[in-house]
């Protein structure tokens, strides 16, 4: 297996942290995807993928209608996707992605975190290269299938990797990472084929040699991660540290 299952070990939904935060972060991106397609889910895959990604993590159907309303009303604030970028302590490139609606605050706050926990913020493009965006899926079946197989057809929609996963209670699901502009067409086949759609997101991996540290050097690192995460604006954090055994 590649790259792509050891970083979904490490990292399976690290990132949501608390219910609060996870909820306010999948609203966001409800928000955009109404701003861009409309609130119409026949229309809009991006969204209709959204709203089962919040199902599968429990959101109340109550909070996905409000975001979904709140981003149909004209003076509803518009969140703008904006990617920092910077180098944790022993030189580790961060990625953070952040939804805004005020980038000077967004990008001070980020640029704090990084100074107090002894890294720095860089510029536009200084670590984005060394990280492929992709797409991810996870979906069940309730028939028989042969993954071998499946992998076949799925690749000619833009799949790159597929594997199984098995959750406490031992249901498995399959999981796949696709590129990153095939995001509609592996939607499209899941759902034309009779799979259960759970979560579909964007994802990055770094696409250069992952830097191994001591347990004291990755503490450092984890606490300036950490900290990022814990701001509201931010999405997604990546790093191109090697995953903890």
């Amino acid at each position: 297996m590649g790259r792509a299952f050891e970083f979904r070990k490490e990292r399976k939904f690290k990132r949501w942290g608390h219910m609060a935060k996870t909820f306010t972060k999948i609203g966001k991106e409800i928000t955009i995807a109404v701003k861009a397609g409309g609130p119409d889910v026949t229309g809009n895959p991006r969204l209709r993928a959204l709203l089962q990604t919040a199902r599968s993590e429990n959101m109340p159907k109550d909070n996905i209608e409000r975001a979904i309303k709140r981003a149909s009303e004209k003076d509803q604030a518009d969140y703008k996707e904006v990617v920092l970028e910077g180098r944790a302590p022993h030189g580790i490139a961060v990625l953070v992605e952040c939804a805004t609606d005020n980038n000077n605050r967004t990008v001070a706050n980020v640029r704090s975190y990084f100074n107090k926990f002894g890294g720095s913020l860089g510029t536009s493009g200084s670590v984005e290269y060394m990280f492929d965006r992709k797409s991810v899926f996870h979906f069940k079946s309730d028939k028989p299938y042969d993954l071998e197989e499946l992998e076949l057809d799925m690749i000619d929609y833009g799949v790159e990797e597929i594997f199984e996963e098995e959750d406490e209670d031992e249901n498995k699901s399959i999981c796949v990472y696709g590129e990153f502009t095939a995001f509609n067409q592996i939607q499209k086949y899941i759902e034309d084929n009779g799979f259960e759609l759970v979560s579909a997101e964007f994802t990055r991996l770094p696409n250069t040699e992952l830097v191994d540290l001591t347990a004291e050097q990755r503490a450092e690192v984890d606490k300036l991660v950490e900290k990022i995460e814990e701001d509201e604006d931010v999405q997604n954090v990546y790093t191109n540290l090697k995953p903890a055994e």
